[in-house]
């Protein structure tokens, strides 16, 4: 059973993508899968199977601090009823429940995905509290598991705990043909550049519209692909800066096609975060043959790309340096493929889903 997440399928959110691809292998596999969702993120709000994966929609206050601990509260509740071989909690806000699941005898296994705690949305009570459940997931969990080398090595120094690897991988789902978005906000064939993230202050779309700003006359758009789960000062400062520069096209989250036409179709991919666990659509972006630049924080360095492919975070300057330097010599034919082969072999979900069962074996004999 995993739990932690706004939900399957096609829900914004890294961990949400992750546990989508991962819970798809397990089936694959011959396991049954349980997914808790939170219901105002699901188009179906009763429980159903997608894919062979049970989902099941439950409440959670509408409310960014409770959210995630209150449907997690509710989600240990309903697993000591359904008795699963593993509960797969998410992420170490939702791991502040860990003592109540042992608590009610079941088998926990908890995932980091990175340091939430050092988001800029929270306060610093919630901070702690991120912190207490980090603690708590690492020292109570009966496996414990994170999606880059550096948080394993953080996490086995801090808490003296063993803690897999287990990366995220990328799968690209091919457009099958034209969704017709692209004609839909005045888009040519590589001619726009693309971020697809949350509009969160840790995704810093405000300093890729800056960046964009200086490049005038580029013939070049700037799409942010991504919403808000909540209104907030944040997601409103972005929309106002994008209305009042010319060529940032905000056309809100996209999934399916009609987002993997805009991957499919874009010159230049720019993550300019200050936080990350380890960026799924930067390598979904570098899966479609995509040139990329990345913030050098440390979970974008964890990828080994070429120093060009790194800007330093929060200077403006050198972003728009980097984003003219890279439009002006897009990579060729060969280096596109080689780049293509690199993430399939690297980051495969069959490769995470093997690692994932094998922990669950460990627990489980």
């Amino acid at each position: 059973m995993m739990l932690g997440l706004r939900g399957i399928p096609n829900v914004q959110g890294g961990v949400e993508k992750h546990v989508e691809m991962l819970a798809g292998k397990l089936v694959a596999n011959g396991w049954d899968v349980d997914v808790i969702g939170r219901w105002r993120y699901l188009a179906n709000s009763k429980i159903h199977s997608w894919n062979g994966i049970r989902v099941f929609p439950f409440w959670a206050p509408r409310s960014m601090a409770l959210e995630a601990i209150v449907h997690t509260a509710i989600g240990v509740c309903f697993a000591a009823l359904r008795r699963p071989d593993v509960l797969h909690i998410h992420a170490i806000g939702p791991a502040l429940l860990v003592p109540l699941a042992r608590l009610l005898g079941l088998k926990v296994v908890v995932t980091h995905h990175g340091y939430d705690y050092d988001r800029q949305k929270w306060g610093a009570f919630a901070k702690r509290m991120l912190r207490l459940g980090e603690r708590m997931g690492m020292r109570l969990a009966h496996g414990r598991i994170a999606i880059s080398r550096e948080i394993v090595e953080t996490m086995s120094a801090r808490y003296h705990v063993p803690v897999a690897l287990v990366p995220n991988g990328v799968a690209v789902s091919p457009c099958d043909g034209e969704t017709g978005i692209l004609d839909e906000f005045g888009l040519k064939r590589r001619r726009y550049i693309l971020l697809a993230a949350r509009l969160v202050p840790e995704k810093r779309q405000t300093d890729l519209i800056r960046a964009f700003a200086t490049l005038r006359d580029s013939g070049f758009a700037l799409v942010l692909a991504g919403g808000a789960e909540f209104e907030t000062p944040y997601a409103a400062e972005v929309r106002a800066m994008a209305e009042s520069t010319p060529g940032v096209i905000l056309p809100g989250f996209q999934t399916g096609d009609r987002l993997a036409e805009l991957f499919a179709n874009a010159a230049l991919f720019v993550l300019p975060s200050s936080h990350e666990g380890m960026p799924i659509a930067l390598l979904e972006a570098m899966a479609y043959g995509l040139p990329v630049l990345a913030s050098d924080i440390v979970a974008n360095r964890q990828l080994g790309l070429p120093a060009d492919d790194y800007f330093p975070l929060g200077d403006i300057e050198a972003l728009a340096a980097a984003i003219a330097a890279k439009i002006a010599n897009p990579p060729g034919d060969e280096q596109v493929l080689a780049q293509i082969e690199h993430v399939e072999a690297a980051y495969s979900w069959s490769s995470v889903a093997q690692k994932t069962l094998a922990l669950y074996g460990e627990l489980t004999k």
